[in-house]
C-alpha cells in the first residue's frame, strides 16, 4: 500500500493541552505500521514492522505514564 493510500489516525494525546504541539499520527498497513509527525504529513514517514511498533508503543506509553 502506498503511503499516500494509507488512512492515518492522530494519536488520542494529540489534543491535549500542554503536548508542544508534539503529534504524530499512525497507518497500519497490514502488515506494516507506518508513523509521521502530524504536522509535516508530506515530510515522510517512519515504517515499522508489528514486533517493532509494539516495542516503541509501549516504550512510549511507559514514559507517558
Amino acid at each position: 500500500m502506498l503511503l499516500s493510500e494509507a488512512k492515518w489516525r492522530k494519536s488520542s494525546r494529540s489534543g491535549n493541552t500542554g503536548n508542544g504541539g508534539s503529534c504524530v499520527e499512525v497507518a497500519f498497513l497490514a502488515p506494516q505500521v507506518a508513523v509521521r509527525d502530524s504536522k509535516l504529513p508530506t515530510g515522510g514517514a517512519l515504517v515499522l514492522s508489528p514486533a517493532a511498533w509494539r516495542h516503541f508503543s509501549e516504550k512510549v506509553r511507559s514514559e507517558v505514564e
